[in-house]
């Protein structure tokens, strides 16, 4: 069998990649874009063409070729058709009327969640549609007024829900419960989730988890504690901020109450892009007082929302979750991005992600340095990112090393970066490009870092081995 060396593996895996032509889809910053302080280039400029390792789809996605496209052609509309933008088609334009613009996006929205189209709305930002949902989904009683959340998650969801339980008059060190991982660990096994669950069950409203959690990168078993939570009376939430267009999911078929994601990750919607939320069908069938919501004029129904009568009729299913009229500059953002969803499916980029995660997995793997891996080794619990734990004093200086290479990472104070290969633009060879100036950039941190011992800033620290002692990859017993 002939040998390949990492380098030759990483262009084979390229050249067998079914995807690989979205990659022509997005814009890859250069590495010379990265560092001028400018957007123009200058002429001299040198190395302007050399694309940079950018594993950062995670905090951000890279821009879609055809998003200028969409954006131009909704800027013209407005320069040239003003208001009657809201209400005419234009014959040579891809855009809808932008009375329309959220039923532009709906549909596809709707296949990459697994949700019938009036399940899903795309509207305001994420911590927003967490608002709006819990001020519809969380009815505390005196006896159920708990709403149980995993202590690690982001801290905009703590926010929300400490703000609700105040705006009940409850105190959150009394109502609001925090799922704590086992002693040693950072991840949280199901039954962990599910024990601690039952345990304030009867005096429990409300559960809402993340899909993925945004710093150890662990993928939780949405179907399975959606199922259990349900067989104890309760309803329950999913931030999908980190899982929706990593994984592939099935909300309506998992019974998901509700869920609500941003747009700007794997999305590729653009910075502070609007947001979406899910709201499964069964609840708005529902009459009840279960449903109430804070209503806006754009979730009543089109057919009344210009008579001005002030008679909410709210546009059945998620759409009736809507307030004000969406921004059509972000709609038509992730219109533009949706394009590019269309020309694969999930199922495809889940593959793809596995053999990319798993090839930075491996060659990770492969190395000794002072680094551990906190993310799930089994595939089937995590997404794209893989979060490396750096020892102590490590992370300033092997940040400032990747900056200056040109590879884009996350970085999660005190000690954490998040590596998150996107399959829609990421290759092989930008893996292993980024694990060898990683590698690099731990040689050189180390250095640092020992003349930062010597000065006492820093105290002893344990080295990791990439892979095989009790500090290196993470495992949910």
């Amino acid at each position: 069998m002939e040998y390949l060396s990492e380098s030759e593996r990483a262009k084979s895996l390229d050249e067998a990649d079914p995807l690989r032509h979205l990659r022509e889809e997005f814009i890859i910053p250069s590495r010379a874009d990265l560092k001028r302080k400018t957007l123009q280039k200058s002429v001299e400029e040198d190395g302007s063409s050399i694309p940079s390792t950018y594993l950062c789809g995670n905090s951000l996605g890279l821009q879609p070729r055809l998003t200028s496209t969409y954006l131009s052609q909704y800027l013209s509309t407005w320069a040239t058709k003003g208001v009657y933008g809201h209400f005419k088609p234009i014959t040579d334009s891809p855009l809808l009327p932008w009375l329309h613009v959220d039923d532009a996006v709906t549909s596809g929205m709707s296949k990459l969640v697994g949700a019938h189209v009036n399940e899903v709305a795309v509207m305001q930002t994420l911590t927003a549609n967490l608002h709006l949902l819990l001020a519809t989904f969380y009815r505390p009683t005196p006896y159920r007024h708990k709403i149980i959340i995993e202590s690690k998650a982001f801290p905009s969801d703590h926010y929300a829900i400490e703000s609700h339980l105040k705006h009940h008059h409850r105190d959150p060190a009394e109502s609001m419960i925090c799922i704590e991982p086992p002693a040693g660990t950072s991840l949280i096994p199901t039954s962990h989730i599910l024990d601690t669950i039952r345990q304030h069950a009867d005096t429990t409203a409300l559960v809402l988890l993340p899909g993925i959690q945004f710093y150890t990168g662990q993928y939780l078993d949405i179907p399975t504690i959606t199922r259990e939570v349900h067989a104890m009376g309760l309803p329950i939430g999913w931030d999908l901020a980190h899982a929706v267009g990593n994984v592939p999911l099935e909300l309506h078929a998992w019974d998901v109450d509700f869920a609500a994601w941003c747009m700007y990750k794997y999305l590729n919607c653009g910075p502070g892009c609007s947001g979406g939320l899910f709201v499964h069908r069964r609840h708005s069938s529902q009459r009840s007082g279960h449903l109430t919501r804070l209503a806006g004029w754009w979730g009543s129904s089109k057919t009344s929302r210009f008579s001005m009568t002030n008679r909410f009729e709210p546009i059945p299913g998620a759409a009736g979750w809507q307030l004000s009229n969406p921004s059509v500059l972000d709609l038509t953002s992730v219109q533009a991005s949706l394009a590019v969803f269309g020309k694969t499916d999930m199922a495809a980029l889940r593959a793809k992600s596995v053999r990319l995660t798993g090839w930075l997995e491996e060659l990770l793997s492969a190395r000794e340095g002072w680094f551990g891996v906190i993310t799930p080794r089994v595939p089937e619990q995590r997404g794209a990112q893989l979060s490396v734990l750096l020892a102590e004093g490590l992370l300033d200086p092997v940040m400032e090393v990747l900056e200056e290479e040109g590879c884009v990472v996350d970085e999660r104070r005190p000690d954490v970066i998040r590596v998150a290969p996107a399959p829609m633009y990421n290759t092989f060879v930008d893996v292993r490009r980024f694990v060898v100036v990683f590698e690099d950039a731990l040689k050189k941190a180390v250095e640092v870092r020992k003349g930062m011992k010597d000065k006492g800033e820093i105290g002893e620290s344990v080295m990791v081995h990439g892979g095989e002692d009790s500090r290196g990859w993470s495992e949910i017993k």
